[in-house]
C-alpha cells in the first residue's frame, strides 16, 4: 500500500541536526527537479525580500519564513514525519505508533511537497515554506515542473499494490496515476453525514485518523475493493463508487457525523 499524503502549510523547527543532504533523500529520480527548485527558492529568498514573498504569498506575519528558505543548504533537519504539523499530522500521530506502525508508515506514507516533490517520512529536511502552487519566476509553476520527473518516478514507487491518495487538488496536479495504477488507485473525501458537505477541518483529521487505524491495525489492502472492506471494519462508514471506465480511479467518500 503506498498512502499519498498532502503536507501541511504549518512546520516544526528544523532542529540541530545535520544539514541537507539531498543526495540521501529516497526517490533519487526527482534529484535534478529538486536541486532546481532548491537552487531558485534560495537564490531568491536571498535577495529582495519582498519580491520573495509575492512569490511565496506570505504576509506581512511570515516574513521570516523568506530568511528561512535562503539558509535552507545549511539548516539543521529532521525527519519529515516530524517536520510536517497541522491537523492531518496531529490526527495521525506518528510518533506514537508503536515500533510495527512506524515500520509500516516508513514504508507506505509519501507525502508531497512543492520543494521535494515528494518525500518518505523517515527522510531529513530542513523546515521551509513553498506550496504546489507556487510559479518561481524562472521554472514557473511548481506543479507543472513536478509532472514530468513524476511521472517517470511514481509508478515504480507505485508497485503492484493499492495507491491511497489522500492528496488535496494542488498536491494532486503533481502526478495523476494512470492506466493499470489508476485502476488499483482510491481518491477519499470526508463528508458531514447530515449535509453532505466537505468542511476542511475535519476532514484532514478524519484522513489522519483513518490511516492511522490502517497503519496500526496492520492491515495491507491489495486493492480499492479491500480497503473499503477493511475501512467498514475498522468502524467507518464508507460509500464506494467504482471507476465508470478503465484507467479511472475509484472514488470513495467517508461520512462522519460528528464535527471534531
Amino acid at each position: 500500500m503506498l498512502v499519498l499524503l498532502p503536507p501541511s502549510e504549518g512546520k516544526a523547527s528544523s532542529g540541530r541536526g545535520a544539514s541537507l543532504k539531498p543526495e540521501s533523500l529516497s526517490l533519487p529520480g526527482l534529484a535534478a527537479a529538486r536541486e532546481a527548485v532548491l537552487a531558485e527558492l534560495v537564490e531568491l529568498c536571498a535577495g529582495d525580500e519582498e519580491k520573495a514573498r509575492g512569490v511565496l504569498g506570505l504576509s506581512e506575519g511570515l516574513r521570516g519564513e523568506v530568511a528561512k528558505n535562503a539558509a535552507l543548504r545549511t539548516a539543521g533537519t529532521r525527519p519529515a514525519g516530524e517536520i510536517y504539523t497541522g491537523v492531518l499530522y496531529d490526527a495521525l500521530g506518528l510518533a506514537s505508533l508503536d515500533a510495527a506502525a512506524k515500520r509500516r508508515a516508513a514504508r507506505s506514507l509519501l507525502v508531497f511537497s512543492g520543494l521535494w516533490g515528494a518525500v518518505r517520512v523517515t527522510d531529513r529536511i530542513p523546515s521551509y515554506r513553498c506550496s504546489m502552487g507556487v510559479k518561481l519566476p524562472g521554472l514557473g509553476p511548481l506543479g507543472a515542473h513536478w509532472r514530468g520527473p513524476m511521472a517517470e518516478v511514481l509508478p515504480e514507487v507505485a508497485g503492484r499494490g493499492l495507491v491511497l491518495d489522500l492528496r488535496s487538488a494542488a498536491y494532486a496536479a503533481a502526478w495523476q496515476p494512470k492506466g493499470e495504477v489508476a485502476s488499483r488507485t482510491a481518491t477519499v473525501r470526508v463528508l458531514h453525514a447530515p449535509t453532505r458537505k466537505v468542511v476542511s477541518h475535519f476532514n484532514k483529521a478524519t484522513k489522519g485518523r483513518m490511516v492511522r487505524s490502517l497503519l496500526s491495525a496492520g492491515i495491507a489492502p491489495a486493492g480499492p475493493g479491500e480497503l473499503v472492506e477493511a475501512l467498514r471494519e475498522l468502524g467507518y462508514e464508507v460509500e464506494a463508487q467504482s471507476p465508470a471506465k478503465a484507467g479511472r480511479a475509484w472514488a470513495l467518500d467517508v461520512l462522519v457525523t460528528e464535527v471534531h
